[in-house]
């Protein structure tokens, strides 16, 4: 039988894609790779029949390499992707090894795709950014584009999240550093960058209203759809991403730390102590977090991504919204469940493609959505309704809800 890898198992994604790939009956074993034992032999209660733990550092890129060779797939959760990303995957692909992660950072990106010769070389299937976006969000771009629209325009990517039971210090310094960096975006068939906090990046703002979710502002982030989806989807001419964390005031708690440079690395001497302030900021954050989400009555966690694609249908303009919406999940659940139903196609020969690539130039969509309807059975014993909700709004205004 089939063995799986989570490495970062323990962290809010890599529990949730473990606990998923549990559920499913194509792996006879899911491991956690992880250096946090005391968390990983919590989640193994959870299915001791199937989960197990392995105490890993990836940091030891010899011992990870002969580590990933028992497995036939390798899922991974371990942030910041910037420095574990490509890491991971070169030695996955020295290992010989499928291959699946949830990459968000650009800059990881752009070094993984880097390997795509030397993926192809060893015939290794990499899919690098499978989670909620980027992942569902090219995976739902390709869908209209190839099967609902005739011409693609532009597509608009939106996310907002929240209330997740806790955050880590690596979550919170991918935040930051999203906002430290240059932002891609295509517009007008070209690339260029814009940076969070000029004028440009603050012009590229909106009001966006997400189903089960709120009106939120949302502004810039630097995900790779806008570099790779230009690359799959045939003439379009606009790929902008946004996004916020909610609720809004833990949200610009984070922004007005980092406007004002406690994103720094350079260390200050404290009382006798040489303390980063970014160390600082993110210890603050993760403490001052609680209390927020209790003076503002957030409730529980939610989250909802929202991929607008403009274009024509039957030569006129057509517009496809689609919203994959939770009232109870956000991003561990959004992001965790992808990645794995990514993991359950590559071990069922359904992703065959080989070399580093991003969802859209190797995940079928319609496979893809099967799979989220077979979770869902699983979930629940009457099979369970399915958080997507598509919209198709014609030339006159005219909007009909699409059901899978």
């Amino acid at each position: 039988m089939a063995r799986v890898i989570c490495l970062g198992g323990c962290g809010v994604v890599g529990s949730i894609a473990t606990k998923t790939l549990a559920a499913f009956p194509d792996f006879s074993e899911v491991v956690i790779g992880d250096i946090n034992a005391q968390k990983g032999q919590q989640l193994i209660q959870t299915n001791p029949a199937k989960i197990s733990f392995q105490k890993i550092d990836v940091n030891d890129f010899d011992h990870l390499v002969d580590v990933l060779k028992e497995f036939d797939v390798v899922v991974n959760t371990i942030g910041p992707f910037y420095q574990y990303g490509p890491l991971v995957l070169k030695a996955t692909i020295q290992a010989g090894k499928k291959y699946v992660d949830v990459s968000d950072d650009v800059d990881a990106t752009q070094l993984a795709l880097e390997m795509n010769s030397e993926a192809k070389a060893a015939e290794v299937s990499a899919i690098i950014g499978l989670g909620s976006s980027p992942g569902v969000t090219n995976i739902l771009a390709k869908f209209a584009a190839t099967d609902l629209l005739d011409e693609v325009i532009s597509i608009d990517l939106y996310h907002a999240h929240g209330g997740e039971p806790t955050e880590g210090p690596g979550v919170i310094f991918h935040r930051i550093h999203a906002m430290t960096t240059d932002i891609p975006v295509f517009v007008d068939g070209d690339f260029k960058t814009v940076s969070f906090f000029s004028e440009e990046g603050q012009s590229l703002e909106e009001e966006v209203e997400f189903e089960k979710v709120g009106t939120y502002r949302v502004h810039p982030y630097p995900h790779p759809e806008t570099i790779t989806l230009p690359q799959f989807i045939p003439g379009v001419k606009r790929v902008t991403n946004k996004g916020t964390v909610l609720p809004p005031e833990y949200f610009y708690l984070i922004v007005n730390l980092v406007k004002n440079g406690l994103n720094d690395e350079t260390p200050l001497n404290v009382k006798g102590k040489k303390i980063k302030p970014i160390d600082f900021a993110i210890a603050y954050i993760i403490h001052t977090r609680e209390r927020i989400l209790k003076e503002t009555n957030f409730g529980t966690q939610r989250g909802c991504v929202k991929i607008v694609v403009k274009g024509k249908k039957a030569g006129a303009s057509h517009t496809i919204i689609f919203s994959l919406a939770s009232e109870d999940q956000a991003l561990g659940e959004g992001t965790g469940m992808p990645v794995a139903f990514g993991a359950i196609m590559l071990q069922r020969g359904l992703i065959n493609e080989i070399g580093v690539l991003p969802p859209e130039a190797c995940v079928d969509p319609m496979e893809f959505l099967g799979i989220l309807q077979e979770h869902l059975s699983l979930e629940t014993a009457s099979g369970g309704a399915s958080p997507l909700t598509i919209e198709s709004i014609d030339v006159n205004g005219n909007i009909e809800k699409i059901t899978l």
